[in-house]
């Protein structure tokens, strides 16, 4: 897949380090030094302009990308760049950076793929502070993480076991019409269901196969 990063901060060199580690990435900032974070080993393009100038989206790629991540630290900057990669160029996918939690509400419910970190460190804050055994390891683990499958007609019927991979993956949520299931092994999918589980990153493209995401 070719995906498009806006903002080589902290956020943007990592997930464009490990976004390259298997796909064509191609990374946008301003600053040119910005680009020192992704170093010993970065395998994708980096440009030096304004994530917000759409000849440097045009050279980056931007309308034949796969997605675009907006994670710059400036809020309105990433809004900006999620629009006018949704609605000028058409971009199947796009998540932008919101780290103030009313915009990212708002924008959410406008449709958009919002990723809010207060949100985020605040939840994970609070099941350290109160619940003491709670499942914050897959946000912080760098070994596990989840994996969603969207489920076709020709896999309707099929038990919930029957997509669980010992060692590798295991389903823990089924989201069906919007609502969450926690599914038993003896669960049918439906078509259109969302498939929710734990995946070994280490075995993630063989997992990826053996489910049939592209």
């Amino acid at each position: 897949m070719y995906f498009i990063v806006v903002g080589c901060g902290k956020v943007g060199s990592h997930l464009a380090k490990i976004l390259s580690e298997e796909h064509n990435v191609v990374i946008i900032d301003r600053n040119s030094q910005s680009f020192q974070a992704l170093k010993p080993i970065f395998n994708g393009v980096t440009i030096a302009g304004s994530g917000l100038d759409m000849e440097i989206l045009k050279e980056a790629g931007i309308e034949r990308c796969d997605a675009v991540a907006a994670v710059s630290s400036d809020d309105n900057v990433n809004i900006v760049i999620g629009q006018i990669a949704r609605r000028i160029f058409q971009v199947p996918k796009v998540v932008i950076r919101v780290t103030d939690p009313v915009k990212a509400e708002v924008y959410h419910n406008l449709g958009y793929e919002v990723i809010n970190g207060s949100y985020l460190v605040a939840e994970v804050i609070r099941d350290k502070l109160i619940e003491g055994h709670f499942s914050t390891y897959v946000l912080e683990s760098s070994q596990v993480s989840m994996l969603e499958v969207s489920i076709t007609g020709q896999q309707a019927g099929r038990l919930v076991s029957t997509f669980n991979i010992p060692d590798k993956f295991h389903t823990c949520l089924i989201v069906r019409n919007g609502q969450p299931i926690l599914p038993e092994n003896n669960l049918a999918v439906h078509a259109g269901d969302h498939l929710i589980g734990i995946v070994r990153i280490a075995h993630l493209k063989q997992v990826r196969k053996i489910l049939g995401i592209a």
